[in-house]
């Protein structure tokens, strides 16, 4: 094999910003494609918005028609709040959605005495709903006060490069879970789609029509629709008839019952055609599609307060705050924007309290975190720009209304959409990935980080997993429920454990000597707002609106 000679080596310089992307954060494709790319991160969004209250729900003691509600009033909120966190928080393109990581002290009210013992199911459901609402409002006060008060940008500048790495790796490698495990529960569906999207997406990404790379940037609306339409095909023709309750929760495209339970009135007859047959546009009336139903704060009643209640969901907040920092920190990156800097960080974290506030007082059952999967498709279709995730939220404010549309989307099975998070978390996890370009790796103490943060990032949570499998309750399980709620909370979320690790070993072993080798220099001046120059083009508020918040 011949030599390669010094000048034949190709050397990749570390970047501030990611290459190769047609439009960044303050770039914008034309208005037909981006309503397009809107949509598409729109449909994407539609996994967690089920499958939270699908979960949580029927455990509260809600019917059908009270689930259809929850996804319609999940859907309502992460529109008003996505349009909040472009125009004033960081101004990145991200969605701001339910989060999974208030799912343990959710339950923790579920299972409450005084709830549980309420036998009529719909009054214990809004007893639950309004506690849970109570332990959000109070609970938002914790990221309202880090961001506004700036404590949280503080704290953002312990976070060197070095020390991120593991954090955003597991956001996206944390969720391994939502991954393959779901695909494999309806492989004949979710195999399909993972192997389409990733040929369609990749493999054919060079596709034209009248010069739009078509199927790189629209590949997930193509094989969902592809994929949409086979798994309607096996479950109009009975495939699943006979098969066990699981396999039809995962393959059946009418096994939420969100369609049926919708505000929206349809005959008997256009129901089965549309179950049974591809032609129930056609059954519809007309008046139906602009009857309306809009959520609107407090429509369970009045929240409850309760002191243990309001302490475990500070836990989730907390993780919350964590996952979302590192989905930021990617998010920048796959818009092809600079590190956001602290400032603008802790002013998206203050919005973001603003958001889990707004899911408390219309009653979402969940908080508020940044929507990793959209962030993925940002680097899929190669178009970091915010006008196209401002176009999502409309969809989701216009298809929440109208509930039966919504619905209609939401009947999508939940195995096409854990095919499509393979891809999407795997590039998250390739993001934080790439901040080691910063550091150096040839550094025994940078090694020795990483890789502790990254394993115990993931032993630590799959044994809280495992433990809870098997003995149905947390490692912690005190007669003090809020500790239990925290413990329980905290440790199962790999972002969470990640950081705790990371920054603390970064920032107390051998600093003075490895200052360079963290990489703090390449992120020295993000660390103020006018520290560069493309911070303002990237992060300024809009409506000259920075003349009375000035950046800090």
């Amino acid at each position: 094999m011949a030599e390669v000679k010094p000048e034949e080596m190709v050397h990749h310089p570390p970047m501030d910003q990611l290459q190769g992307f047609e439009y960044c954060i303050d770039s914008n494709p034309s208005w037909g494609e981006a309503i397009g790319l809107g949509f598409q991160h729109y449909i994407l969004s539609l996994g967690t918005a089920v499958m939270i209250p699908t979960m949580l729900v029927p455990l509260m003691g809600g019917n059908d028609h009270d689930k259809a509600k929850v996804v319609q009033t999940l859907l309502f909120v992460t529109g008003i709040k996505t349009l909040l966190q472009t125009l004033f928080g960081t101004r990145l393109p991200t969605v701001i959605g339910g989060s999974y990581a208030y799912v343990v002290p959710v339950l923790s009210i579920i299972h409450d005495r005084t709830l549980a013992q309420i036998a009529d199911g719909h009054t214990r459901f809004l007893q639950t709903m309004r506690a849970t609402q109570g332990a959000l409002i109070v609970s938002s006060s914790i990221q309202i006060i880090l961001g506004y008060s700036q404590l949280w940008a503080i704290c953002s500048r312990f976070f060197s490069p070095l020390g991120m790495v593991p954090v955003v790796s597991l956001v996206g490698l944390g969720l391994f879970e939502r991954g393959f495990p779901v695909v494999a529960s309806c492989v004949e569906i979710g195999l399909p789609m993972l192997i389409l999207f990733v040929v369609f997406s990749q493999y054919l990404k060079h596709v034209h029509v009248r010069h739009v790379p078509i199927l790189e940037r629209f590949s997930l609306l193509v094989c969902i629709a592809l994929v949409w339409v086979y798994a309607h095909i096996l479950t109009a023709g009975g495939a699943y008839h006979h098969t066990a309750l699981h396999t039809q929760i995962s393959c059946r495209t009418d096994r939420s019952n969100l369609i049926s339970s919708a505000l929206w009135f349809v005959n008997r007859l256009a129901y089965h055609l549309f179950i049974s047959t591809s032609y129930y546009i056609s059954q519809f009336n007309f008046f139906t599609l602009i009857r309306i139903s809009i959520p609107y704060p407090l429509q369970w009643g009045a929240p409850t307060f309760n002191a243990d209640h309001a302490f475990g969901m500070m836990a989730a907040v907390m993780v919350s705050l964590i996952e979302s920092t590192g989905a930021f920190k990617a998010a920048a990156r796959l818009a092809s924007a600079t590190p956001p800097p602290a400032y603008v960080l802790s002013r998206g974290i203050g919005w973001q309290g603003i958001g889990t506030l707004l899911d408390g007082l219309f009653g979402t059952a969940t908080g508020s975190t940044v929507s990793v999967e959209n962030v993925g498709l940002l680097g899929s279709t190669r178009i970091g720009s915010r006008r196209v995730i401002q176009i999502s939220a409309g969809f989701m404010i216009f298809f929440s209304i109208l509930g039966k549309f919504g619905a209609l989307f939401a009947s999508i099975p939940f195995t096409i959409f854990a095919a499509i998070y393979c891809v999407m978390f795997g590039i998250i996890a390739a993001v934080g990935l790439s901040f080691l370009q910063f550091t150096n790796m040839n550094s025994m103490r940078n090694l020795f980080i990483v890789g502790v943060s990254l394993f115990l990032g993931l032993s630590i949570p799959e044994y809280f997993s495992r433990y809870l499998t098997g003995a149905q309750n947390g490692p912690a399980h005190t007669k003090a429920g809020w500790f239990n709620d925290y413990i329980n909370t905290i440790f199962p979320s790999p972002p969470t454990v990640a950081l705790i690790i990371a920054v603390v070993l970064d920032n107390t072993l051998d600093v003075r000597d490895a200052a360079k080798d963290r990489g703090m220099q390449w992120w020295e001046r993000f660390r103020t707002f006018r520290g560069d120059s493309r911070n303002e083009e990237f992060y300024t508020l809009p409506f000259n609106l920075n003349r009375f918040f000035p950046p800090s």
